[in-house]
């Protein structure tokens, strides 16, 4: 399946717009590893374990939105947009969310 940002797909018609989709994510983040990546900050290195956490969390939710591409019968997304949100009383939830069009593409 293809997804883009663009809203359209060099070399390809749309034939059909099937609708808006989205896939959602909340993870939880490790209390210990927020405390390992503030130092890391601080010492002008990078926090590995939250880039692989956002990184999770942004392939579930293209993943979840591709899901639901193919439940409405599309074969590609486009006008794809990711959100990233902070969440909870103590920041301790990453929201990561994608949206887009499906479309039915030939």
């Amino acid at each position: 399946m293809i997804v883009t940002t663009t809203h359209s797909v060099e070399g390809k018609t749309i034939s059909k717009y099937c609708g808006v989709v989205a896939g959602e994510v909340i993870l939880g983040t490790d209390v210990f590893k927020d405390m390992f990546a503030g130092i890391r900050y601080l010492t002008g290195g990078r926090a590995g374990s939250n880039e692989r956490e956002l990184q999770k969390a942004r392939e579930v939710a293209l993943s979840e939105l591709q899901a639901h591409a193919i439940q409405i019968g599309a074969n590609a997304v486009v006008g794809v947009a990711l959100t990233y949100e902070i969440l909870g009383a103590a920041n301790s939830m990453l929201m990561v969310s994608a949206s887009g069009t499906a479309v039915i593409i030939h």
